[in-house]
Formats: C-alpha cells, sequence, structure tokens
C-alpha cells in the first residue's frame, strides 16, 4: 500500500538521482506503514487471545512486535549499499535481495513475495465479501430477530468486487494518490475503534471480565495445538510489512539519511499498531470469553446497534476495496 511521494522535475531541483525529488517524511511513512498493516485482521486478534489465553496472548503480541521492529530496522539499512547513507538506491525488496543476496535467491525470494501477494489479493477479495454479506445479515436480524435464519452467498460480492477492481485499475497513477490512502487509513482506524468500542461496551454491559489464562479449553490437545498454531498465525501475518518496506523508504526525503527516517516511523507505527491490537484482542477476549468469535463485527460478537456495525463492515470495504489498489 505504498504511496510515492516523488515527482519528476528539472535537474536543478532533483536529489541524487537526478531525475526524483522525494518529499515524504515520518509521519507520512508512518501513516502509510499504519493503513498496511491494521487490516481487518484486527478483528480476527479477540479469537486469538481466546485461544491463547490471557497470558499467551499479549505476550505473543508483544513478541511479534518487537520482531517486525528489528526485521524492520535492519531492513531499513538495506536501502542504500554498500553504505547505508551514501550507497546507491535498491528501490525495492526484490532490488536489494538481488544486491545482497544474489540472482539466484532473488528467483526464489521472487516467487514467495507473488505468492505472498496472491494469497493477499485473496484475503482482500473474501473479506470484502464477508463483510458486504454481514451487513446484509445485520439487517435481516434486526427486522427478524437473532435467532432468524439469515443466510446469504457471497459469490455475488466477490464478483462485484473484481469488476470494480478492474474499473479502478484502469486509472492512471491511482497508486499515486495521496488521498486514497489518507481514506483507506480513517476507515481502518474507524473500525478498529468501533470494535474497541463495541468489546469496552460488551464488558461494560456483562460487568466482569470473561476469559481465563489458559485460554479456551477444547475436547483434545491436537485440537489445541491447531488452534494456538492458528492463532500464532494470525497475529504473525497482522504485522509485517517487509514487501513495502524498501519502497515506502524510496519516498523519503533526504537529509536526514533515509534508514534513520525509516526507523523512526517504523517505530511510531509498530506502537500504534501494537496498541490497536491489544486493545481489539484483549477487549474482546474479556467481553466474549469462551464465545468470542472468528472476527467481531462479520461473526456477529455484536447485532446491536445494527447500524454501527454496518458502519463498521462498510468501513471495511471501502478499506479494502482501496487497499487493494495500493
Amino acid at each position: 500500500m505504498a504511496v510515492h511521494h516523488s515527482l519528476e522535475l528539472t535537474d536543478d531541483s532533483c536529489d541524487d538521482d537526478r531525475h526524483l525529488i522525494r518529499t515524504g517524511t515520518v509521519w507520512t511513512c508512518a501513516a502509510h506503514i499504519i493503513t498496511a498493516v491494521i487490516g481487518s485482521g484486527v478483528l480476527s486478534l479477540a479469537w486469538s487471545t481466546a485461544q491463547l489465553g490471557w497470558i499467551a496472548g499479549p505476550v505473543s503480541m508483544l513478541c511479534f512486535a518487537m520482531v517486525t521492529y528489528i526485521s524492520a530496522f535492519l531492513l531499513s539499512d538495506c536501502y542504500r549499499s554498500p553504505h547505508p547513507v551514501t550507497g546507491s538506491r535498491n528501490r525495492s525488496y526484490m532490488d536489494a535481495v538481488r544486491v545482497f543476496l544474489g540472482e539466484k535467491k532473488t528467483w526464489i525470494c521472487g516467487l514467495l513475495q507473488y505468492m505472498s501477494l496472491y494469497g493477499a489479493s485473496i484475503a482482500c477479495t473474501i473479506t470484502t465479501s464477508i463483510s458486504m454479506r454481514a451487513i446484509q445479515k445485520s439487517d435481516c436480524y434486526h427486522r427478524e430477530g437473532h435467532n432468524a435464519p439469515c443466510s446469504y452467498g457471497d459469490g455475488i460480492y466477490m464478483l462485484f468486487f473484481g469488476a470494480v477492481q478492474i474499473v479502478l485499475s484502469q486509472i492512471p497513477n491511482i497508486q499515486e494518490m495521496a488521498w486514497l490512502s489518507i481514506l483507506a487509513a480513517t476507515m481502518s482506524f474507524s473500525y478498529s475503534l468501533i470494535g474497541f468500542g463495541l468489546g469496552i461496551a460488551q464488558v461494560i454491559a456483562n460487568g466482569r471480565i470473561k476469559g481465563g489464562t489458559g485460554g479456551i479449553r477444547v475436547a483434545s490437545t491436537a485440537q489445541k495445538v491447531w488452534r494456538v498454531s492458528q492463532a500464532l498465525g494470525d497475529i504473525a501475518f497482522a504485522y509485517p510489512y517487509s514487501m513495502i518496506l524498501l519502497e515506502l523508504e524510496d519516498t523519503l526525503k533526504s537529509p536526514p539519511p533515509e534508514n534513520q527516517t525509516m526507523k523512526k516511523a517504523s517505530m511510531v507505527s509498530i506502537l500504534v499498531t501494537t496498541f490497536f491490537y491489544l486493545c481489539c484482542g484483549c477487549f474482546g477476549y474479556a467481553a466474549f470469553g469462551n464465545d468470542t468469535p472468528g472476527n467481531l463485527l462479520t461473526g456477529f460478537g455484536f447485532y446491536e446497534p445494527y447500524w454501527l456495525v454496518d458502519f463498521a463492515n462498510a468501513c471495511i470495504v471501502v478499506h479494502l476495496v482501496g487497499g487493494y489498489q495500493k
């Protein structure tokens, strides 16, 4: 979801590239990282916390936050080579792999990167369709009661999402439109805050904090191991942004050196991201305990106010429609 803050100018006003000037700062970079990292997956972290329990759940999020920052710290120095301040630019992750690891490993890393992008595209399509279906189901539950057989397919929504992306892809330089990132960031903050707020409201309504230190108990050890592995995978998937880090760093102005700015932006964005993850994950588990749904908004942990649930799901749709193009 990187937005390139760079403009083609004359040689008199350019940086060392002699054809581009970069205007990115700590705050624009942090905003783009937050937009990329805080996705609808934040709403599934309550389920992950429920599988791990009150100790392992928050600790796991903090550990993955530390690992993400360390990897971002190291990768930031790969933007220029051989010297991290005065060397030649590596404008993408694959450029850095080619320089530091050689051509053979570039093919391997490239395959893995495109597989990851392919998986992320599928996830965007499915999540968007589920959120659109959740709006329809929410209205049905409001009209006919929470036990009503409100069942809808999502195939038509996937086709609609694909059609919209085909149209948007025809807009020239849509990935460079700053307003699109601002809109996506606003949407991600909106549904995250709604999920957080509804979790707090439910805890207050319950009058107690649900859950336990060992997480949800299941029938067998094998099932518990599988669920814990899923939970750790969800948390691990929610954090990294290595695929776009160097492309974001390529938007930063200098001085100060790009790697220093990138490290500061990474620190800010990871702190903000971890705050939202802990809030949504912990308050969601505290609200529902062993009944924590897979997704706080589409799994119908909350039915009312239905209009707020609808709005939050609409924010997810807008975020993913724009984010897919970034």
